[in-house]
């Protein structure tokens, strides 16, 4: 049986306490008729695959503004790869080119930098969702 609603989990990994940029998005993907969870700030790789689980997230997105995104997204990865989860993860923050193409190789989904067009992401998310439905 399909979900109607795309639901995506937006979290905060680590000590970053800045979280405008994800509260921004998760509005855009909500106002594109997405459901959303936020997970709120300084979670752990742990407790944001946890929460994937329990939420039957179709995507997951971070934001990282820390710099201690190589780290995050190889702890998240592994534990995704631990617990048989096999859903998109985009990452969002400020995160250098090479670093950025190190997560995809790593398999990370998108990353996106600042001034990306809020359109793109969503038409990302959609994309990616419906080649999985």
């Amino acid at each position: 049986m399909l979900k109607e609603r795309i639901r995506v989990l937006i979290a905060k990994p680590g000590l970053d306490g800045h979280d405008r940029g994800a509260k921004v998005v998760a509005r855009a993907l909500r106002d594109a008729g997405m459901e959303v969870i936020y997970t709120g700030l300084r979670q752990t790789p742990q407790q944001i695959v946890e929460a994937a689980i329990q939420e039957d997230a179709d995507v997951i997105g971070l934001s990282i503004l820390s710099g201690a995104h190589m780290r995050l997204c190889e702890k998240l990865l592994s534990l995704m790869k631990d617990k048989d989860l096999h859903i998109p993860v985009f990452v969002g923050g400020i995160i250098p080119k090479d670093d950025a193409e190190k997560l995809e190789r790593m398999g990370i989904t998108r990353v996106y930098g600042p001034g990306t067009p809020l359109s793109k992401i969503i038409e990302d998310i959609h994309s990616l969702c419906g080649a999985r439905r």
